[in-house]
């Protein structure tokens, strides 16, 4: 096996090797150095962009001709301890990751094995014998972020800025509203964020409590908790996110509501924040927005072919309602931008209220209610009716008043979308009728409800067979209707690349209820037993249950997600 002292004896270099392979030809090669020193990109990266060799291939010859191993870090299972022998800066700056101990050595990824200043720079740091072993750069970067966790950098400031705190007789207020970049709260909240963003985190909750302070990030939909004995620091913190989101940092008494914008690794932030008094300060919870990839379309949210094609077609008529159900958290917001996205057209009129406005749109006027000036919903909808529009979205049904509008602006030629937090989509119809809106008015108005939630993927790294209890098993050959003996489930027994908590990424579950004859009748007399018969009864209709029991069926999530998400309480007498 070449080491790098092989690797220096023959002076080996990529172009040479390639040709030498016959992989690429001599006229190829001259093009991509002339496009290496355009860009400035390693010449292994070059010949790939320039369609000149795949990837695999390229690290394959590169395996072969020096005699390294080819490893793939998707399924590799890391020692972190070992993994933070090497600083981040030089990992990342190399392309370079600590794998395993070999003999006396240690055993090193590289995205570019023949960089021969990389390797001593890892012989002088790890003071060792460097073997290297050659992985895709993608790869590599993936494991570094998972691996690389800011905890320990945020100890460190915490730490500092509560010695600053101590030692000072700075105004909380005058330490929070530095505007020096090098301040401790400056770069404890940049750390807290660039964490963020690394775990893909969907919100970060600051939390103080009897003598520290607890710092939790929701990922794939579960907090993951942070505590620190730095108590002191809440408030620092606390009063620098109220100046950059606008707030009164003298009113400590009552709720406030802000947002601000911040650019993160590579990613723009829409940064929602929220305070609350509690009994030891202020708590904070910010949801994160991405903003970097724009608009998710629909065919990206995980909804079924079928009951695709259908909610596209609802989408292109005229007028009606469409209702997007679930709870908070469920991606309901983001399959309604979705649909407006495909709508949106210079012949299409289109009008959202909503409170906050989350995703920005190009051509469609967006309000944003202010309870403040009394800009209400209802204020805006009336205000919207005489703008002329052709569609309307309403941020969520929250009252009475606002649901009847939206409902008569549907029945005068208006699509309305709107959202409505329920259970599923037989009970969404009935709600607005418990709202006090009229039965005629809702079976009139409402032409469809999708109901959804999230649930977590299996970690393709560390998925395992899993054979349910019998009791779940009972539960879920009744909701399929058959027998599932020999049917395999996945579940993941925990890893590097998940944290090990076994998942990776949510996906959405759905449930799609178009309204019929029978189910309008029975709004009309308002008879809610007599709707929800009707409804389950409907030939398209499949409860969110037996879409989770899909996807656990092809492997892509538990059994446990499909019960802890669908289960209802009749449901759990059962299992």
């Amino acid at each position: 096996m070449m080491n790098k002292e092989d690797i220096r004896q023959r002076k080996v270099r990529l172009g040479d090797l390639l040709i030498e392979a016959g992989l690429i030809s001599d006229a190829q090669l001259q093009r991509a150095l002339l496009e290496q020193k355009r860009t400035g990109f390693k010449l292994g990266r070059t010949v790939v962009d320039l369609g000149f060799i795949d990837e695999v291939r390229l690290l394959t010859a590169l395996s072969e001709q020096l005699n390294i191993s080819f490893i793939e870090l998707k399924h590799f299972k890391f020692d972190k301890n070992l993994v933070q022998a090497l600083p981040e800066a030089v990992a990342r700056r190399f392309r370079v990751i600590v794998l395993s101990r070999e003999g006396d050595g240690l055993l090193v990824g590289m995205s570019d094995p023949l960089d021969l200043f990389a390797l001593d720079e890892l012989d002088r740091l790890l003071k060792t014998t460097v073997q290297p072993a050659v992985v895709r750069e993608s790869e590599l970067l993936t494991a570094l972020d998972m691996l690389y966790r800011r905890t320990s950098e945020i100890n460190s400031i915490a730490g500092e800025l509560e010695g600053e705190l101590k030692d000072s007789d700075f105004d909380l207020s005058v330490l929070g509203a530095d505007n020096n970049s090098e301040a401790p709260v400056v770069r404890l909240l940049q750390t807290l964020f660039e964490d963020a963003v690394q775990m893909q985190a969907s919100d970060i909750h600051i939390e103080p409590g009897d003598g520290i302070l607890r710092i939790r990030q929701r990922i794939d939909g579960v907090l993951n908790e942070h505590v620190m004995k730095e108590a002191r620091v809440a408030s620092a913190l606390v009063m620098r996110l109220k100046i950059m989101s606008g707030l009164d940092i003298s009113e400590k008494r009552l709720p406030q509501d802000g947002r601000f914008n911040i650019r993160v690794k590579n990613h723009t932030l829409d940064v929602r924040v929220s305070t609350m008094p509690v009994q030891f300060g202020e708590s904070v919870v910010m949801r994160l927005l991405d903003q970097t990839h724009g608009i998710t379309s629909l065919d990206a949210g995980g909804m079924p072919a079928q009951m695709l094609v259908r909610f596209r077609q609802l989408l292109q008529r005229p007028f009606g309602l469409i209702l997007v159900t679930g709870p908070t958290g469920s991606g309901k917001t983001t399959t309604l931008y979705a649909g407006l996205s495909e709508l949106n057209s210079p012949q299409k009129k289109i009008i959202t209220v909503e409170d906050p406005v989350e995703y920005r749109l190009p051509r469609i006027n967006q309000v944003q209610v202010n309870a403040k000036i009394d800009l209400s919903f209802t204020r805006v909808l009336r205000a919207a009716l005489r703008q002329d529009p052709d569609i309307l979205l309403i941020g969520e049904m929250r009252d009475q008043e606002t649901a009847e509008i939206g409902l008569r602006a549907a029945m005068t030629g208006h699509l309305v979308l709107s959202t409505l937090h329920t259970n599923d989509a037989p009970t969404s119809a009935m709600r607005l009728v418990d709202m006090g809106v009229e039965p005629f008015l809702v079976a009139t108005a409402l032409s469809a409800v999708l109901a959804q939630r999230l649930i977590r993927r299996v970690c393709e790294n560390c998925r395992e067979t899993h054979v349910p209890e019998v009791r779940q098993m009972v539960w879920l050959e009744a909701l399929y209707g058959a027998s599932l003996s020999g049917r395999n489930f996945q579940r993941g027994s925990g890893c590097n690349h998940c944290h090990n908590t076994g998942y990776s990424g949510r996906m959405g579950v759905f449930e799609l209820l178009e309204m019929n004859e029978t189910m309008i009748a029975m709004l009309r007399r308002n008879d809610p037993q007599g709707f929800a018969d009707a409804a389950l009864s409907s030939p398209h209709y499949r409860p969110l249950a037996a879409c989770a029991l899909d996807y656990a069926l092809a492997g892509l999530t538990s059994v446990e997600e499909v019960l802890k998400v669908c289960v209802s309480r009749t449901d759990e007498v059962l299992i």
